[in-house]
């Protein structure tokens, strides 16, 4: 049924449930696995601090914060789902830079992936209207199916 799933991670305990439950599903139908980790462009960093405030002059290594961006993102996509999880599964680690939606979207379009699996966590409260969340912008922008796992 499933060829290709994408599943994002920041590292936190919510998003290792989701992680953990697209492992099983990949297990079960034989798909591959994409573990995404998105991360803030250094540009828009160093635009944040050159951009006035305490901060206003201060020269920015753009390469270096891109680097150690990048860095932290793929340890956190190593340390994503113990070893013995991904045991048999296909896993291809994504770290990219945008935002935790729009990484997952892309990734999920490049891969022709068949599903997207996010967590529900920022499904609830005011906030969701306002500020929206992960999975409410996978759900409506999403190019194929999304499971809305419950990990809180």
């Amino acid at each position: 049924m499933y060829r290709s799933i994408v599943v994002g991670t920041d590292g936190s305990a919510t998003a290792g449930e989701a992680v953990r439950q697209a492992a099983e599903l990949a297990r079960l139908t034989g798909a591959g696995l994409h573990l995404v980790c998105a991360y803030g462009s250094a540009h828009a960093t160093s635009s944040l601090a050159m951009s006035g405030g305490a901060m206003a002059g201060v020269a920015v290594d753009t390469v270096g914060l891109e680097d150690d961006l990048i860095s932290h993102a793929n340890d956190i996509l190593d340390r994503a789902v113990p070893a013995d999880v991904l045991k048999g599964i296909e896993v291809t680690r994504h770290a990219r830079g945008g935002t935790a939606s729009d990484v997952l979207i892309d990734v999920a379009e490049e891969e022709k992936a068949d599903v997207i699996v996010v967590g529900n966590r920022g499904m609830t409260g005011a906030k969701r209207f306002i500020l929206g969340s992960v999975p409410n912008r996978v759900a409506h922008s999403a190019p194929c199916n999304v499971l809305i796992v419950h990990t809180t």
